[in-house]
């Protein structure tokens, strides 16, 4: 009996994070290309069935009350032969309408007017799926953007500060055990620092969306992993909270073999290694390359291996560019 009691051995576990453009125009559209024929979704899948992540964040997944997405997605997956029994999403601030005109543009109801830009509610949405079980999921979707303490919040109006969340999209502490062991995954999907004015609503929204978790790292285990598109050296962005949360995590420097290929245009007055890049933007214009995506464990974590799924050539390349412009990170841990 005592034998059994004893935690599991130490074993890999493989975390990611993916955007894979699973947002459709209009509510129902992912449910309805997801039964049928459709080269991105079949990309997509060709993607997870080649990296298989133990647990995976999804951003940019349109949410639905049901999940009926979400199930109809994870049955794709299954019939590729990845099983992913335990699964969490949420109502994103993502295309929340929120009956104000946000943007001051005399219009009501359009995507920049919700909580988070988007034109139906739950349009480019965050998911989680895992081998492993997952809860309980602190869920800080609905903090308000002026109560983060030292916020960079432009002048708004008394009206809009009173509601205004900090989310584009969500904040998500999920508690997965794997072995008997509880890890805490950070989950969050910002808002690009662009798209704005001189305000720079954006810019200082997407700084202070990650300078949220310096107030809310877990004393336990964790691994904090999303969509930040923020990157520390050749984004628009505010690179200060990134760099103060790099204090508090081991960056592995995920690589890949097409990001270092992808070179040209603008690509080429990047101050950042290409190698780590995630996002496959247009060369001819700003912003190129970059890297956005990232899954980042606390320190103490110990890591075995990681990468970007970028291949250089070949079918799974062209797998990779067919389902999005950004790229699988995944990191390996020897866990527990």
């Amino acid at each position: 009996m005592a034998v059994a009691a004893l935690p599991a051995a130490a074993g890999p576990l493989r975390i990611a994070t993916y955007s894979p453009d699973l947002s459709r125009d209009g509510p129902g559209l992912l449910l309805r290309d997801l039964g049928r024929e459709d080269a991105q979704v079949a990309a997509v899948v060709a993607v997870l069935a080649e990296t298989r992540p133990d647990v995976l964040l999804l951003t940019d997944f349109d949410w639905d009350y049901e999940d009926r997405a979400l199930d109809a997605f994870a049955a794709r997956l299954a019939q590729a032969g990845l099983d992913y029994p335990h699964r969490f999403a949420a109502r994103p601030n993502s295309g929340m309408a929120t009956g104000l005109d946000l943007d001051a543009d005399g219009r009501l109801g359009t995507a920049d007017d919700a909580q988070g830009f988007g034109e139906f509610t739950g349009q480019g949405g965050m998911a989680i799926l895992s081998r492993h079980p997952i809860g309980p999921v602190t869920d800080y979707t609905d903090v308000l953007w002026r109560d983060l303490p030292g916020n960079l919040m432009p002048k708004l109006s008394e009206e809009v500060r009173a509601m205004r969340r900090l989310s584009s999209t969500g904040h998500w502490d999920a508690v997965v055990t794997v072995a008997g062991w509880p890890l805490h995954l950070l989950a969050m999907s910002a808002t690009p620092p662009v798209f704005d004015g001189p305000e720079d609503l954006n810019g200082r929204r997407n700084h202070d969306e990650l300078a949220f978790w310096l107030g809310h790292l877990p004393d336990a285990p964790f691994v904090l992993a999303g969509n930040l598109n923020l990157d520390p050296q050749d984004s628009e962005g505010r690179p200060q909270a990134l760099a103060q949360v790099m204090a508090h995590v081991t960056d592995p420097l995920p690589r890949s073999a097409g990001g270092a290929a992808a070179r040209g245009g603008v690509n080429d007055s990047h101050k950042g290694d290409p190698d780590l890049d995630t996002g496959d933007w247009p060369d001819d214009k700003p912003p190129g390359n970059l890297r956005v995506d990232y899954v980042l464990p606390a320190k103490g974590l110990k890591i075995t291996d990681s990468g970007v799924f970028w291949p250089a050539e070949g079918p799974l390349a062209t797998a990779a560019l067919t389902a999005s412009a950004h790229r699988l990170v995944w990191v390996e841990l020897d866990w527990p």
